[in-house]
């Protein structure tokens, strides 16, 4: 079982955005994926209830009982988790980093939420646990702003993912129904930026894009 984190001190930066996404697009894939909701406000949680269904499941929770959570998921044969995190909570938010085999730091490319990652980067290294910037909600036509976070994000001596998610009209409609833009527009830009992303991380957790199905003899 693979678990990435996605955390941010600030809120708006489109932790949830990311987590149903990336959660979404590994169903799609043929894996079991769960969406671990440590924020009180449960945005994950509402999303999945509108959602239905079984892949990924959401599953509320403190972030005092998350090494529970973990040890259950695994104990269903989850293949992967994504832990949602709430904003300005440093104990779950160090708390998901140490169980995470990555972690992702959502991110708008503007001056202010940039300068806001500094806490989340010091709080990571605490964590000692490989994690990355994604640039979340970026406008359209924005080559230079791109450049010029990915000068500040080098500067704070963290990462930074080689896809970013553009501020697109997909994103904003498809979790309104409990979809995600692969499903709501396949083929969309804001589909081909989920999937490049889902792709990249799934190099770094060492795992193919597709879960390979074993046959099962009778028994």
């Amino acid at each position: 079982m693979k678990i990435v984190a996605i955390v941010s001190q600030k809120g708006g930066a489109g932790k949830t955005t990311l987590a149903v996404h990336l959660a979404a697009r590994a169903a799609h894939d043929g894996r079991q994926a769960v969406i671990v909701d440590l924020d009180p406000q449960a945005t994950a949680s509402s999303w999945g209830d509108w959602r239905g269904g079984d892949n990924p499941v959401v599953v509320a929770a403190p972030h005092t009982r998350l090494e529970a959570t973990l040890a259950e998921a695994e104990k269903s044969g989850v293949d992967l988790v994504i832990i949602d995190t709430p904003p300005s909570a440093d104990a779950a938010a160090v708390a998901a980093a140490r169980a995470a085999d990555l972690v992702l730091i959502p991110t708008r490319a503007s001056a202010f939420d940039l300068h806001a990652i500094k806490t989340t980067g010091e709080l990571m290294k605490i964590a000692q646990k490989p994690a990355y910037v994604v640039l979340n909600a970026v406008p359209p036509r924005s080559a230079s702003l791109i450049d010029e976070a990915a000068e500040v994000v080098k500067s704070l001596s963290l990462g930074l993912a080689p896809a970013c998610l553009v501020d697109r009209a997909a994103f904003r409609h498809a979790v309104i129904n409990g979809q995600t833009a692969v499903e709501f527009e396949p083929s969309s830009k804001a589909a081909s930026e989920v999937h490049i992303l889902y792709t990249w991380m799934c190099g770094q957790l060492g795992v193919s894009t597709k879960k390979s199905v074993k046959t099962r003899s009778a028994a």
